[in-house]
């Protein structure tokens, strides 16, 4: 996978919680394999309680998937700065992964159930 990435689908349901709340369920996320970076679960924006997330101000820059912007995860008893993210328009290989919304950190659970 030298400079390439894969994205397939995620076998199963998948489940993001943090902070003690369910953010989102889904049986449509699909998972990315990059080199060098452990696979990342993506979801369905449409299966992802949108409320529990804030815009942020940070955005960064992959030269194969493309511009990703950030949110933070907002619940009753913690806020995440920056823990979830979306490639908007994603370069043409990473494609698929156009309106999903990736997670991450200490606070952050993903899980196959």
């Amino acid at each position: 996978m030298t400079g390439r990435i894969e994205i397939e689908k995620a076998e199963g349901t998948w489940v993001v919680r943090a902070g003690g709340a369910v953010l989102g369920e889904s049986n449509g996320a699909l998972v990315l394999h990059e080199e060098g970076h452990s696979d990342v679960v993506y979801f369905p924006r449409g299966d992802i309680a949108m409320a529990f997330l804030d815009g942020s101000q940070k955005t960064t820059h992959c030269p194969l998937k493309g511009d990703a912007t950030y949110y933070s995860i907002v619940t009753k008893s913690l806020t995440i700065k920056d823990a979830a993210w979306s490639y908007e328009t994603p370069k043409d290989d990473a494609a698929q992964i156009a309106g999903h919304l990736a997670f991450h950190g200490e606070d952050v659970t993903i899980e196959q159930v």
